[in-house]
């Protein structure tokens, strides 16, 4: 594709190899966009929540992997649009920099598109849109500050981390032992951390895994878990004060000088163990499960809790989860899209008809009546002004998401928020596409 000129100096494209190439442009383009990125985000949609579904893909050399993590399940889909590709970006942006909400961020933005296209066919120029959303962006995110909560924690009192951590765990393979999950991964990064400085770094901890005994069998250990055996049976079975020879060439037995080997649960799985190392806070989540499916699916969990400890860590204010945030967060938006008075105002208010995508989504996968059970809790936060209601997916008896101890990071709510928006955006300024023809 080429630029040229006319005798009047107006432009226009020269296509070279025209009859191998398809282009669509104007409104055409657009729509065409939006259905890709809302066929992405109708697939993870049904893995929201504490009861979302699981997904099973099978990768093309025949391995399985069943999960409902969001970036995972984008990342071995294999996407060929590319603008389904900017959703499996974005998915991996939100894992990068939060590390949890991957799901709920292309949900987000598929919810955003779809609103986008109703506009669209009303006669709303697609860059007016996205104007809109960027500023109901920021009026969302202002109320996230209105609403958020503080807490804190020590090494002595893990209590507040180990509850918002559970919530990260509630919807994954691990749900029935999110309690014990939580406390190994808020006492891992604690060990870790820099609470002076409230900086954690991940790369000390190593989750390490083996195929057998069951989920109630991981452990935290302060050290480093390695799996080799003995050379030979009558070696000493634990050693004190030792100095350690690391070698980077092959090293046939005898072994190097080792600690200890200890049995894990039921099992007769021995590892090695290191421990009490003086320079170094290192540690290992050594992970059992009864298969390698099983086993990596509970790593993927543990990844997404660490990261929420780490966040907590470095920033302790929360929301409240349930979707209680996006509600709140939609009667903001719509409150502020009535002072308004240019076009802009159509845009808010499909972005907070956006924003309750996720509460609905979260009512349906838990059997509840969608419309019904959100316009019940829209009511409730609007009469008593209380922002900590949400969907009682566990149907606990209360929406009340604090008596639940159901909560959030304010900084992967706001980070799904302005990554949904940016994306959403990008494809609404997509008005030409020019791509190779199928068939040549």
């Amino acid at each position: 594709m080429s630029l040229a000129f006319d005798e009047f100096g107006r432009p226009f494209i020269i296509l070279r190899e025209q009859e191998g190439k398809t282009r669509v442009t104007g409104t055409e383009a657009v729509k065409g966009s939006i259905h890709a990125a809302k066929s992405v985000a109708r697939i993870l949609k049904s893995s929201m929540g504490p009861k979302g579904m699981d997904k099973m893909l099978q990768s093309p050399d025949g391995d399985v992997t069943i999960t409902n993590d969001g970036a995972t399940i984008l990342e071995m889909m294999e996407v060929e649009n590319q603008i389904g590709k900017l959703m499996v970006e974005l998915s991996k942006s939100q894992d990068h920099e939060i590390g949890d909400g991957t799901t709920g961020v292309v949900v987000t933005a598929g919810a955003l598109l779809e609103h986008a296209e109703a506009l669209i066919d009303m006669g709303l120029h697609p860059l007016r849109i996205a104007e809109g959303y960027e500023w109901a962006c920021k009026v969302a995110t202002q109320n996230l500050d209105n609403i958020k909560s503080t807490f804190s924690f020590s090494p002595s009192d893990i209590e507040p981390l180990v509850k918002t951590c559970t919530t990260t765990l509630s919807s994954k393979v691990v749900g029935r032992l999110k309690e014990q999950m939580a406390q190994i991964c808020v006492k891992a990064v604690l060990s870790v951390a820099e609470l002076a400085r409230r900086d954690v770094n991940l790369d000390l901890i190593k989750v390490e895994g083996k195929v057998g005994g069951t989920m109630e069998d991981t452990r935290l250990v302060q050290g480093i878990v390695i799996d080799k055996e003995f050379s030979h049976p009558q070696m000493p079975k634990e050693l004190k004060n030792v100095k350690i020879a690391i070698l980077t060439c092959p090293f046939e037995p005898p072994k190097p000088k080792t600690k200890h080997k200890v049995s894990f649960g039921t099992t007769k799985d021995k590892m090695l163990v290191i421990e009490g190392c003086p320079n170094t806070n290192a540690v290992t989540i050594f992970v059992r499960g009864g298969n390698k499916m099983v086993l990596d699916e509970i790593k993927r969990s543990l990844h997404d809790a660490l990261c929420v400890t780490r966040n907590l860590v470095r920033d302790n204010a929360i929301v409240y989860g349930g979707g209680a945030s996006e509600i709140s967060c939609a009667l903001a938006v719509e409150e502020a899209a009535n002072k308004v008075v240019d076009v802009e105002q159509y845009a808010m208010r499909a972005f907070a008809d956006a924003l309750e995508s996720i509460p609905i989504a979260l009512a349906e996968n838990s059997g509840l009546p969608p419309i019904e059970s959100v316009t019940a809790v829209k009511k409730r936060q609007l009469e008593e002004k209380n922002p900590h209601l949400g969907i009682d997916c566990n149907e606990t008896g209360t929406n009340d998401m604090r008596e639940q101890n159901i909560f959030e990071a304010v900084a992967s709510k706001k980070s799904q928020l302005f990554l949904a928006t940016q994306v959403c955006k990008m494809i609404l300024k997509i008005d030409d596409i020019i791509k190779p023809s199928e068939v040549q």
